[in-house]
């Protein structure tokens, strides 16, 4: 069994973090076995290394290794892609083909990005790693495969198959062994290794001197974040390679290429009350004053259907979906108001401004002041919604209002006279 330092030595890996080193070892130990392997990390730690590894230390090293990224192949060929297809399978096969799983036989697969299978391919390439058979597309007859997975993702796993997004079999299957990667940022002093690596290797790419960094700019270098982990550590080393005409890179130039310094640092979180908290109540009055017109309006219409009708019944019968929102509206409204008014505060406090109200809420409850509505100091009794006292009400105040001339009141109710006199009649006005 070769050596950690030796794996390192083989494979170029840059570094000494205990992490690393656990992940290398575990990778050592199961190369010889054909366990499937699943590869976790952020993207950008370095994944693609670990099957190598494996590949390579195992006894399928003299066969094929291929390497596939599930999420650069549309979801509509993946299948193929994978275990190939019959001629005639699908528009533009034109002849048989054979997949990665069967060229791959006897040796390794890495399958990086399995967090972005469908779901239908998922179902397939469970049955490969049950029983090593699949399916070509168009084709009925299961073919056998000798192939070791190892798969790779940055997804986390557990929130895909909360989701539904990844099968929780196909998951259990893929990590019989899970080896975990460390992001950079955690890797202490590997990150400056790394950059001295990095700088070497473009300095004789691009014959010119290496770049190396001052010591203000080390510690910028550890302290950074680092979201994108070695790949971006190496595309800056590359731009400073090229752009830079000193080749000491100092603490003030390396902050000019990392972009977001100091993303590294706790969040700071904006706890100020937004400025918005009474545009807010003020919304909910506007619904509420503009829901009490409908529920008038609504009031109204039911009012005249009984009067030209005279059948309470009939009226109730015909409007019992009306007469049941009327209500619940009502209660919806008293749910609106408590939930933003304070419990040591009365409305009487609270000076809503209310656009155009005038043409929406005319009832005893708001006296109109400009363009403003105060509510009373003191709030009346919770207003009757019988239809009966309604009727009564309207017919009381289109008499007043025309002195008792039913002619003129019936034609302001948009009733007749011979109907206003019965109603007269009825509630002995």
């Amino acid at each position: 069994m070769e050596s950690i330092q030796a794996v390192k030595q083989r494979f170029e890996i840059i570094g000494n973090d205990p992490k690393l080193n656990r992940a290398i070892e575990k990778a050592i130990q199961v190369a010889p076995t054909d366990i499937s392997v699943l590869v976790t990390g952020e993207s950008g730690v370095g994944k693609e290394s670990i099957p190598k590894i494996i590949h390579s230390l195992s006894h399928r090293k003299h066969n094929k290794y291929i390497a596939v990224n599930c999420g650069a192949i549309p979801e509509g060929t993946i299948d193929s892609e994978l275990f190939g297809h019959e001629k005639g399978a699908f528009t533009g096969a034109t002849s048989t083909r054979s997949g990665y799983f069967e060229v791959a036989d006897g040796g390794t697969i890495f399958l990086d990005e399995v967090g972005e299978l469908p779901l239908p391919t998922q179902v397939r390439l469970l049955r490969v790693l049950e029983n090593g058979e699949f399916l070509k597309v168009g084709s009925s007859q299961a073919q056998k495969t000798d192939v070791r997975i190892v798969a790779a993702t940055n997804v986390k796993m557990g929130d895909a198959i909360e989701k539904g997004k990844f099968r929780e079999d196909l998951y259990y299957r893929l990590s019989t062994v899970e080896i975990g990667l460390p992001p950079l940022r955690d890797r202490g002093e590997d990150i400056h290794l790394l950059f001295r690596k990095f700088a070497s290797d473009f300095a004789q790419k691009y014959k010119m001197p290496t770049i190396r960094l001052a010591d203000d700019a080390v510690s910028l270098l550890l302290q950074y974040n680092w979201g994108g982990n070695i790949r971006q550590l190496r595309n800056i080393t590359e731009q400073l390679s090229v752009l830079e005409q000193k080749r000491e890179v100092s603490y003030t130039t390396l902050k000019q290429y990392l972009p977001s310094v100091g993303s590294n640092l706790p969040a700071v979180i904006n706890r100020k009350k937004p400025e918005s908290d009474f545009s807010n109540e003020r919304e909910i009055l506007y619904k509420v004053l503009f829901d009490m017109q409908r529920d008038i309006n609504d009031l109204k219409k039911l009012t005249m259907e009984l009067m030209n009708s005279g059948s309470t019944a009939k009226v109730k019968e015909q409007n019992a979906t009306l007469i049941n929102k009327i209500y619940a509206d009502d209660d919806n409204r008293e749910a609106q108001l408590a939930a933003f008014v304070d419990e040591e505060e009365t409305p009487e406090a609270h000076d809503v401004e209310v656009m155009n109200v005038s043409q929406a809420y005319d009832t005893n409850k708001g006296v109109k002041n400009g363009d403003k509505y105060h509510f009373a100091e003191e709030i009346e009794e919770e207003e009757s919604l019988s239809i009966q006292d309604k009727e009564l009400e309207l017919i009381k105040k289109s008499l007043e209002k025309y002195d008792g001339k039913r002619k003129e009141a019936a034609a302001e109710l948009g009733i007749s006279e011979r109907t206003l006199y019965r109603k007269i009649k009825q509630y002995n006005l």
